[in-house]
């Protein structure tokens, strides 16, 4: 069964339903007050087999992108269950299509997410998801808040 999610981020503080199946539900909203043009889609919408999602974003930058700098942080079950940041974009020998973008310009690039390296078990994940333009982290680009209701395990 072929599923698609699509998401388009405008407005701050609103929180849309991005993806709902037999065995996942993905929510989002942004955590900052700056609206956002920001179009992300992923397929397929489930958990089973351990899938690979397909991503393809498309994303107008509020700033140059000459440094990128990109923080996870997953919550379950009340505690932190991932920190973990990494410099995408440094200025020199960037593989991310991302990197050099200029403010305004829109950038488009598709990647995979592979599901088989992280088991979820059935619960609720909260998955805050930064982007900074320096690496004190105290110029936010973008900023996701992204519910992940995992409904039954993968097998």
């Amino acid at each position: 069964m072929f599923q698609l999610f699509l998401f388009i981020l405008f407005t701050p503080g609103l929180s849309e339903l991005l993806c709902t199946s037999s065995d996942l539900e993905i929510s989002y909203t942004f955590c900052d007050s700056i609206a956002q043009t920001f179009v992300f889609n992923i397929t397929p919408c489930t958990m089973v087999n351990r899938s690979v999602w397909n991503v393809v974003l498309t994303w107008i930058p509020r700033s140059d992108i000459t440094f990128l700098k990109a923080a996870f942080n997953i919550w379950y079950d009340g505690a932190r269950a991932l920190d973990w940041k990494e410099v995408l974009c440094s200025g020199a020998d960037d593989e991310y299509a991302v990197c050099g973008a200029l403010k305004g310009e829109t950038v488009a690039t598709t990647f995979d997410i592979k599901g088989a390296r992280v088991t979820f078990p059935q619960a609720k994940y909260i998955i805050i998801v930064q982007g900074f333009s320096d690496d004190s982290e105290k110029n936010m680009l973008v900023c996701l808040n992204i519910t992940m209701t995992v409904k039954r395990e993968a097998l």
